[in-house]
This record gives C-alpha cells, structure tokens and sequence, in this order.
C-alpha cells in the first residue's frame, strides 16, 4: 500500500490504544458521525432497540450508561434523556398529545409546564386544565372523553401539596389515560413512582443528580416498553440530543448523591423547625410537617424529603419588606432551582400564580444547600432584621 502522505496520516492513524483498560469513571464518548464496521452492519442497527450505535444524537456508551443507571434508580426498564427537564416535559406532551386531545395539570405545576399547556391551548388545539393537587381520587370527575394524559408532581415545588398519587393513578387506569410524574423533588431516591402507579417519570438531573449547578438536562422513566417507544419517537423527532460531556457528569454525582440529598434533608428540616418558631412567618410549608397539606400522603408514600421548602410570611409584612429580607441573606443565592450545594432563596407571587389560593402572605421558597446548618440560619435571623 502506497504510504500515506503526512496530511492523511493526521487524520488516519495506525495506532489503536490497548485494551484491557478499566477505572471507575465511565468513559465520555464524543461522537456525531458513528462508525459502521460494514453495510450490513449499518442496515441491521436500530437505534430504537439500542442495540447498536447509529448518530451521536441517538446515544454513545456514555449516555447509554447514563440512561441505564437512571432507570435502575426509580426502579424503569427505559429511560430517555433531554436536554433539560422542560425538554423532557415538552418531549411527553408532543408524544402523546394531538389536536382535540385533553391533558390535566395540578394547580401547582411546575411554571414552565403551565406555559407549555397553555401554549398547547392557544395554537395547538389541545385543552389543558388545571385541578386542585389535593383532589385525589375525585379526579374522575374531571376526566373527559378526549382526556389522555394526566400530569403530576410531587409535591408541587412552591406551594408544596402532596398529591394522593395511588388515588390519581386508580382513577385515570380505568378510564385508559395514562399518568406522568415529576418527580424532581424527591429524586427517585424518596419516592418510588412506580410502585404508586404512574406511567412516566420526569427527573431534572440539574438538580440533585448532578449536584453541581453546572448542568441542565432532564430524563424520562418508563416501565412499558410500547409506551417508551412512543417517547422515543418523539426524541428523534425533536432531536433531543444531550453532551457526553454533561452526562458525564450527571454520572459523577450518582455514588454521593443519596448522602447529598440525605444531609439537605436533616439540615432542611432544621431550618425549616427554627422559622417555624419564628413571629414573621406564618406558616412553613414543609411536606415533613403536620400542617403542610398532603402531609399525611408524604408520611405514607415517601421516606425523606430533600432540601426544598417554603414558607409564608405573616400577611401584614407587603412584598417590599420580603424583598428587602431576600437582599439582606447573604448566604443564600437568589436563583431557581435546588439540589447544589450552595444555598438558594426565591421569592414568588403566589397568588397570581394558583387559580386556587387562598392563603395570605408572601411566599418565599428556601433551597437548603450543604453550608454549616448554624450559620444559615444566623444569616436568615439577621435578614429577618431588615424586615
């Protein structure tokens, strides 16, 4: 064979690395163009089986291993990965939903999911309702003809309700529609949605799984194989690929991530106990505490809680003394989302965001990161001054 000229030796080398080679990362595997070892090789690969490399955006090694690690968490067969947990929403509802369709969502819903039903109202021609979270198994009454797809979360991640997700379950299985989860909040390490009934799971991996603040990315569960391969249509479809580079990451946050979500537990309800005690706030919404709606649900379903909890503040304090509490903490970001290490803090109009809120007062959600339990709570003592 003619030697090849120092250009192409560039690009095409002799060399291949030894085998044999084992660590416990798993390895991060780039790739758009995947290569096929011959035609019949690249004719009998089907990317919907993954029983063979196809196109980077249909999966590497890497987002494969991601995917299976995922699904053995909440107790799946399948899992799919998203660009975020918005993505990954987005992804159910364009799976399972057509025009004329029906498509039910606490009262409670993540925003973004609310913004999405409502665009899904406005040019889609698919109705999105809303019910009170509480509702159990009271939800048949709201389930139509042309209802297909009943929405979860668990508990809501402002406002907190536990929903009886067993009664909802019940109730949408006998009349044929199926029931998503988000189950965020608990990780799939404190709840195990399956063994309560619904048909999807969504996770935020940007939260606890990743645990840095560094990454976005979201994942659906399944069990039935039929009803994985309607979500994973709409994957390609949607072209919703992720890095290797952050599912390598997710990846290594996995081993610590059950002591993480264990620590902001113990050091959440801490918290959570001391503001409870405190003349400025009248009510902390806390799905571990007795007076938290659902609570009775949570003691029966999950087996810890997280570091994600609200609270109210008495209703005579106005919007710009919280706000004024919010910029006093100096510990806690102002920021979305939960599950790093750093402490956050939000503030949240809640009665323009609930069709069915009653309580007064204003809602200012805490994220309990891994900081010294004592020093946060002395830096929210002399917020408290500022009010």
């Amino acid at each position: 064979m003619k030697k090849k000229s120092p250009q192409t030796t560039l690009i095409h080398s002799d060399y291949a690395a030894p085998e044999g080679f084992a660590a416990y990362p798993t390895a991060i595997h780039h790739a758009s163009t995947v290569l096929f070892k011959d035609v019949a090789a690249m004719r009998s690969g089907e990317w919907k089986e993954k029983n063979a490399y196809t196109y980077g955006l249909h999966g590497t090694p890497t987002t494969f291993t991601l995917e299976a690690r995922l699904a053995e968490i909440e107790g799946g067969s399948y899992c799919l990965l998203a660009p975020s947990g918005l993505a990954a929403i987005a992804m159910v509802d364009f799976a399972l939903l057509k025009t004329g369709d029906d498509v039910l969502l606490p009262d409670n819903v993540y925003n973004p999911n609310r913004e999405l039903g409502n665009w899904l109202t406005r040019d889609f021609g698919i109705t999105a309702r809303y019910y009170n979270p509480l509702v159990g198994a009271a939800i048949a009454d709201l389930i139509q003809p042309n209802t297909k797809l009943i929405w979860t979360e668990a508990p809501g991640s402002v406002s907190m309700e536990v929903p009886d997700l067993p009664a909802i379950c019940k109730a949408a299985h006998e009349k044929g529609v199926l029931v998503a989860l988000d189950n965020t909040w608990s990780a799939g390490l404190a709840l195990r949605g399956f063994d309560h009934g619904v048909d999807i799971i969504m996770q935020a991996l940007t939260k606890y799984q990743s645990g840095g603040s560094d990454v976005l990315m979201g994942a659906l569960v399944t069990r039935d194989r039929a009803l994985n391969d309607r979500l994973a249509l709409a994957h390609m479809r949607l072209g919703m690929g992720v890095s290797p580079d952050d599912a390598y990451l997710v990846m290594r946050g996995l081993p610590s991530m059950k002591l993480r979500f264990d620590a902001h537990d113990a050091s959440a309800r801490q918290v959570a106990q001391w503001l409870k005690a405190r003349p400025e706030i009248s009510k902390v919404l806390h799905p571990a505490f007795e007076d938290c709606p659902g609570h009775d649900i949570w003691k029966r379903d999950f087996i810890g809680a997280g570091g994600l909890f609200s609270v109210l503040f008495d209703p005579k304090y106005t919007e710009a003394q919280t706000d004024r509490f919010v910029d006093a903490l100096t510990l806690f970001g102002l920021g979305y989302s939960w599950g790093g290490a750093n402490s956050l803090v939000m503030p949240y109009r809640i009665q323009g965001m609930r069709q069915g809120w009653h309580d007064g007062g204003m809602l200012v959600r805490f994220n309990i990161g891994l900081e010294d339990t004592g020093d946060l709570i002395a830096d929210i003592e002399q917020a408290l001054a500022a009010l």
